[in-house]
């Protein structure tokens, strides 16, 4: 009897991208094992959408457009090329109007997409219906999803089997149209048990000719045995990757899966171990320089109890790295917990899993509660859709309280089409005012990356690639205290992951034996004073909004930071004039570095 037909997708060149690099990989980089996957029988790729849409403009200074296209010309004309959206997100962590969507599945047809996967992380169905409509009206398939996630240890009331059967049911009494079902566990923290039972209930509700996929990570440990479950109980396909970006934060790689199902009545796409070996060797080469963080290695118990998906996490230890703070993650994945506990239990996959992770890293940082995240807030608030219960009422107040927001009932969607800044007419000026020619392609651009899409169109992007650069043309990756630093010498130009700074360099005369040091001068650090207003954390500067001379009032945003994709205002302490500004847009400050000085 020939063995059961299971649909293989290749996630190597988007989530597994994501879940180890960040989403940070070039596509000169990439390409040819592109062409070593398509010799290896692999005909089903994710190859765009996710993080792995703005990130090519913010990092890479690259078109995610230009990318389709090409990977298009390697993968061949019929491979079958799917892309994940985020609903009414679509590749961002805000929500878009209905123009925005309409546009997104738009360009995401027109530049080689085949499928769609499109999800809500609340499990929100309204949130799906008017996306949806437009995958299907610009002509790709529609790969309807319910997010999954284990709730942490004593949390009841969702994610269960019941709680999906009752939001698939959803789907189907609002009639969106859908041409597969995925169950996307971007955590990988569903038991296995509940995995037999969740896709079994699907497979029962929906038919024996309806196309089902499961979705996981390695994070916590349990993905083979997920996927296992999920065969037995009669799912269609599954989504793996290839080493290095298997494992780990990632899907299962190809031939551990295979090894899995030897002996069982399971043919995983025609695939052959000793091709995928060849492509992976290709894989392996063309990554070689890059540098792999060993956290997207690692399976981590931890995660039951603070769920952070693996698409996520590598992407925030990255950012944190690069903040200097790498040593605050342990702190921030214990916060995790409570902020899931109180925050309504939406699945922790993105936008949620990133609102979820910068509450806990603002807990973590400046007390507990004392700084609500936007995204956090408005999520608990109601801006992003109905959460699967009721939010703690405590926390409701307090971010209704710091936001100055009062929750809402009414569609997220609806909400998006009365901002003035999501009508593609207002886009439309800002390409206009910028001298950017007016293209369906940057309108979108624009309209999902913002001021960052408008500064790669403007040809100011920068390149902000983690790289095992060798030192012999200048280039060194420096570790102090588990932080590493991409820097490269040219001259007295010293480059700091990706921040150019002059320099004097002289010889070091060395301190005599027996002589302690002279304390080095820490530079612009705050003691106290109440004219010096200081970085509240190490950052970038996003913004500087005022100029020598102006007055300004206390509790006035003076300097606006980003870091760990929040932008954090620094305000002023008091009433006063700008005596001095000390930084600059696009600097990098540490904490307590003074940025703007009064008078």
């Amino acid at each position: 009897m020939a063995k059961k037909y299971i649909d293989i997708m290749d996630t190597t060149f988007r989530d597994g991208f994501q879940s180890v690099f960040g989403a940070r990989v070039a596509m000169d980089d990439f390409l040819p094992a592109v062409s070593a996957a398509r010799e290896a029988g692999i005909s089903h790729f994710e190859f765009g959408g996710g993080a792995r849409f703005q990130s090519l403009f913010f990092y890479l200074n690259e078109n995610a457009f230009d990318m389709m296209d090409k990977f298009r010309q390697a993968a061949g004309k019929d491979a079958v090329l799917q892309t994940l959206s985020r609903g009414v997100n679509t590749v961002t962590l805000d929500t878009g109007s209905r123009e925005i969507v309409d546009l997104h599945a738009k360009m995401f047809a027109k530049h080689n997409t085949d499928v769609i996967r499109n999800f809500d992380a609340l499990n929100d169905v309204k949130n799906l219906e008017f996306s949806a409509q437009s995958i299907k009206k610009h002509g790709a398939k529609h790969e309807v999803v319910v997010t999954m996630m284990d709730l942490p240890a004593g949390l009841e009331g969702a994610h269960d089997a019941a709680f999906y059967e009752r939001i698939l049911r959803e789907i189907l009494d609002a009639g969106i149209p859908y041409d597969s079902v995925c169950f996307k566990d971007a955590s990988g923290t569903s038991s296995p048990q509940k995995v037999y039972e969740t896709i079994k209930m699907a497979r029962r509700l929906l038919g024996d000719e309806t196309h089902i996929r499961l979705h996981t990570h390695e994070t916590a440990g349990v993905s083979v045995a997920c996927y296992l479950a999920a065969l037995e109980a009669g799912v269609s396909g599954i989504d793996l990757a290839a080493s290095p970006v298997s494992g780990g934060t990632s899907q299962p790689d190809i031939l551990t899966m295979l090894h899995a199902v030897k002996g069982k009545n399971y043919d995983l796409g025609g695939l052959e171990p000793e091709k995928i070996l060849k492509y992976e060797e290709v894989l392996n080469e063309c990554l070689k320089d890059y540098f792999l963080p060993p956290e997207a290695t690692q399976v981590s118990p931890l995660i039951p109890f603070s769920p952070m998906p693996g698409g996520a996490l590598t992407a925030n230890t990255q950012m944190m790295r690069d903040n200097k703070i790498l040593d605050k993650f342990p702190a921030v994945i214990k916060a995790m917990r409570e902020v899931v506990r109180v925050g309504g239990f939406g699945t922790s996959v993105t936008p949620v899993s990133q609102f979820y992770f910068q509450q806990a890293f603002n807990n973590v940082m400046f007390g507990d509660w004392a700084k609500i995240a936007a995204g956090y807030g408005k999520m608990v608030l109601g801006y992003f859709g109905k959460t699967p219960v009721e939010p703690d009422a405590n926390i409701v107040k307090i971010a209704s309280e710091q936001l100055g927001l009062e929750p809402t009932k009414e569609a997220a969607i609806d909400i998006a089409d009365r901002d003035e800044s999501k009508k593609l007419s207002s886009i439309a000026k800002v390409l206009e005012e910028n001298g950017i020619e007016k293209t369906d392609e940057n309108l979108f651009i624009v309209a999902a990356c913002g001021q960052k899409g408008v500064a790669f169109l403007k040809g100011e992007a920068k390149v902000m690639i983690r790289k095992n650069n060798s030192a012999k043309d200048g280039k060194y990756l420096v570790s102090v205290n588990g932080n590493k630093y991409h820097v490269s010498v040219d001259g007295n130009e010293i480059s700091v992951n990706g921040t150019t700074y002059n320099v004097d360099l002289e010889a070091d005369k060395g301190t005599p034996v027996g002589k302690k040091p002279e304390p080095k001068k820490e530079g612009k650090k705050a003691v106290g004073n109440e004219n010096e207003v200081v970085a509240s954390m190490s950052a970038n500067v996003f913004k500087v909004q005022v100029a020598v001379g102006d007055k300004v009032i206390a509790g006035q945003s003076l300097i606006v930071l980003e870091a760990m994709k929040m932008e954090i205002p620094i305000e002023s302490p008091r009433d006063g004039e700008v005596a001095e500004i000390l930084t600059q847009k696009g600097a990098t400050v540490s904490t307590g570095d003074v940025l703007v000085k009064l008078k």
